[in-house]
């Protein structure tokens, strides 16, 4: 059911993916290409800012900040899953894989490096804090606005 808190928690979600985003990219090597790396996590961000965060508000302030925080995970799972399948693809394309099966473990082990160049204490305390300040202001919203 669409409502206000939803609406945004989905707003806040995609500006928190787009600066997540935009404090990723110095973290990857020089002349990476990144296409529409900051598009897709937006709506990303839109998706799990409505579905996940959304869901979770009317419950009182505690438990906004968990709702929060909770988006913000599922953004980084979903984020981290379908940019790790991209470069696979864009790596398959150059036929850097003997079969299919090399192809889906790729997508763990490139998601990995990410998150291991995702580990960035700057990254971490925006996506953190980010998380909880969506959290309390997307409850304050759904009980200001019904």
């Amino acid at each position: 059911m669409p409502t206000t808190g939803r609406g945004v928690a989905a707003i806040l979600m995609a500006i928190l993916a787009w600066y997540a985003s935009e404090m990723f990219r110095p973290l990857m090597p020089e002349g990476t290409g990144f296409g529409w790396f900051n598009e897709v996590n937006v709506g990303l961000g839109l998706l799990m800012g409505w579905v996940v965060t959304g869901s979770r508000l009317n419950y009182g302030y505690s438990n906004a900040i968990g709702a929060g925080l909770t988006g913000v995970g599922a953004l980084v799972f979903w984020a981290l899953f379908l940019q790790s399948f991209n470069e696979m693809l864009r790596q398959a394309l150059e036929n850097r894989y003997d079969g299919p099966v090399e192809g889906i473990i790729a997508i763990f082990e490139i998601g990995i490096d990410y998150l291991f160049t995702m580990w960035h204490i700057p990254l971490i305390v925006l996506l953190v804090g980010g998380g909880i300040v969506i959290g309390l202001v997307s409850e304050w919203v759904a009980r200001r606005w019904r």
